[in-house]
């Protein structure tokens, strides 16, 4: 995809010729990760072109969507459903500056067993590439458990995602998040404190609770 500054809309919306030809760039791309039986399923079109437009910067229509270009993705639902494949194509749509890094939850809470409480400050405080904070995407969150270093319990992804939100106040660091959590379940597993702050962090886009398994 080009990534000229000032992006097109996708003119026609969901069944614009624009969609279908990032529809097709996309599943090109998705057979080149993940073989060729990966293709795009239409009951996703409507997550998709919301992902697509968010990752695009395509503000009319994100406007239209109701979607905050300054805010990160949440995206929820159910597993096997696709998410992760989702927001590793993405990659393939912004500019270099909008791009993000995906990061597995467990990696992360297996990297804090190794090395302590550096790795919260290495995804947020240390998180920045020049001037610019880098955006991570932190992949599956709830998958971790809290675990121990040197006797102490941690929840690492929760320190991380608190640390992010000040550094998203302050200098509009972004995050993205995937999760197979409900808001309730990560209200339990993170307390309520990261659900307020989620709210103001990030546009939820949710799979519906039936979205088949792609991996089936």
């Amino acid at each position: 995809m080009s990534h000229s500054s000032t992006h097109p809309t996708l003119e026609g919306g969901i069944e614009g010729e624009g969609f279908r030809w990032c529809l097709s760039f996309l599943e090109k791309r998705g057979k080149e990760l993940y073989g060729d039986k990966f293709r795009i399923h239409a009951e996703d079109y409507e997550i998709i072109f919301k992902l697509i437009v968010y990752f695009l910067n395509d503000k009319e229509n994100a406007e239209l969507l109701e979607l905050d270009l300054q805010k990160g993705i949440l995206l929820t639902g159910p597993i096997g459903c696709g998410k992760t494949s989702l927001m590793n194509l993405m990659r393939f749509v912004p500019p270099p500056e909008r791009n993000h890094i995906i990061k597995s939850s467990r990696d992360v809470s297996f990297e804090f067993i190794q090395e302590g409480y550096e790795v919260i400050w290495r995804y947020s405080k240390l998180s920045f590439t020049k001037s610019h904070p880098k955006i991570y995407c932190f992949d599956d969150l709830g998958s971790e458990q809290s675990l121990k270093y040197y006797g102490n319990e941690c929840n690492v992804l929760g320190e991380i995602l608190l640390s992010r939100y000040d550094l998203f106040i302050s200098q509009r660091m972004i995050t993205h998040i995937t999760t197979n959590l409900s808001a309730t379940e990560l209200e339990n597993a993170y307390g309520n404190r990261i659900r307020s702050r989620l709210r103001e962090m990030f546009n939820l886009l949710s799979f519906p609770k039936h979205a088949s398994d792609k991996r089936s």
